[in-house]
């Protein structure tokens, strides 16, 4: 018998609040993150604001020893961690730690140590003095690593970067693991600390960000057809995955099933989606598939529209083409809205928001969408306002550049 995959703890750090309910309750009240930058002097950049994390002291969660070897990127994905745990209620001393792993995804790693180790060589000419510790933070693995050195867990350990959709490719190979009952646990999920001169920079070289500086606040309008572009954001979410018969044995709360998931490439352009949405509809098929549930099973999904002109249009086109009908009559949003863009995080705490609409029966709103763009199907976006709706299964689209494409499905547990 096939096994099964379940929810069973969730933690989140984000622009929009530092625990999952605080992020939760920030969703439903169409709660913007953006605010002008405040970790670097942008005078001199096209783009001033970001989805930032805001009022963070990891020295409140992790231990001066442990954060040694932490680039923020690390310290994000270790609290929500703390959180997931606690939230899982597993006793580690009571498992089988040669069955417990931990998968994460991220984008860039350890990029602020790459800065500052940047700025060391710049600051003191050919005398360098680095930190012994400044490999360490760099690596990426780490971020997965360290999670793994705290609680002693000695099953699999890896992280997985595929741009955006780091974090929903480490969750679907922490689904694929446990059914393979090659684990009981996983940890799973994603994070990205990633506002910083040169991503901010690079991704201003490419156009792809919003430079509308003058009303930050709204600047992130997903479907809407003023939109410019993303709207940078950093943060962490993790997943307790676990398997089904495990998490009943210890009477563990269960949020969802993680019933499907669905993964292509998109080989039109390294950046660029192809315009007709083929492998979007591609990886949403391949998770019903998955799910053995058809199209008309589905009641949301969480997009990945990140407020670009050409990515928002083929995502929808596809969704089109795959729900015909019945895509209007489900309710569709876009979290990034209110969050911005976590690059290899996104998938994560848009997952735990899909998760936690099942879970409560009302889907969070897309924000900032007054004039939507006429190239787009008119969908129930849930525009400006939650929307109460029993949800049975959802699903959670993560595209990444490179035309890595991930659809998670999550159903409401039986």
């Amino acid at each position: 018998m096939k096994k099964r995959v379940v929810v069973t703890g969730l933690g989140a750090l984000t622009p929009i609040g530092n625990t999952v309910q605080d992020y939760w309750n920030a969703l439903l009240a169409g709660v913007s993150g953006a605010n002008l930058i405040t970790k670097f002097d942008t005078t001199n950049f096209k783009t001033k604001f970001a989805c930032e994390v805001k009022n963070f002291n990891p020295d409140n969660f992790i231990d001066k020893k442990e954060m040694r070897f932490m680039d923020a990127c690390s310290q994000y994905a270790m609290v929500s961690c703390l959180e997931a745990v606690s939230d899982s209620g597993i006793d580690f001393k009571q498992e089988n730690k040669e069955r417990i792993g931990v998968i994460l995804g991220t984008g860039i790693g350890g990029y602020e140590s790459i800065a500052d180790a940047v700025n060391t060589f710049r600051d003191n000419g050919n005398s360098p003095r680095l930190s012994p510790y400044q490999i360490l933070k760099v690596l990426g693995n780490l971020v997965a690593g360290n999670i793994a050195l705290h609680y002693d867990l000695r099953g699999v350990s890896y992280i997985i970067s595929s741009a955006c959709a780091s974090s929903s490719n480490a969750i679907s190979s922490a689904y694929n693991y446990i059914l393979l009952d090659k684990a009981d646990i996983i940890i799973s999920g994603g994070s990205e600390a990633c506002i910083l001169e040169t991503p901010i920079g690079g991704f201003n070289a490419m156009r792809a960000l919003s430079t509308k500086n003058e009303e930050f606040a709204s600047a992130s309008r997903p479907f809407d057809v003023s939109r410019d572009g993303f709207v940078m954001g950093e943060g962490s979410g993790i997943l307790i995955l676990e398997e089904y018969e495990h998490a009943k044995a210890r009477g563990a709360k269960i949020y969802a099933e993680l019933s499907g998931i669905g993964l292509s490439t998109d080989t039109f352009h390294v950046t660029s989606p192809n315009p007709n949405g083929l492998s979007a509809l591609a990886s949403m098929k391949g998770a019903i598939e998955d799910a053995h549930l058809k199209t008309t099973d589905i009641d949301h999904i969480n997009t990945h529209a990140t407020s670009t002109p050409i990515g928002d249009v083929s995502e929808c086109l596809a969704i089109a083409t795959l729900f015909e009908e019945h895509a209007y009559k489900m309710a569709i949003n876009s979290t990034k809205s209110m969050t911005g863009h976590l690059l290899g995080a996104a998938g994560a705490i848009e997952a735990i928001a899909t998760i936690l609409t099942i879970k409560n029966g009302i889907v969070p709103p897309t924000i900032n969408l007054l004039n939507q763009d006429p190239a787009i199907p008119n969908f129930n976006f849930c525009a400006n306002k939650a929307v109460k709706k029993s949800v049975s299964a959802a699903i959670s689209n993560s595209f990444g550049f490179g035309g890595h494409n991930s659809s998670l499905l999550f159903t409401k547990i039986d």
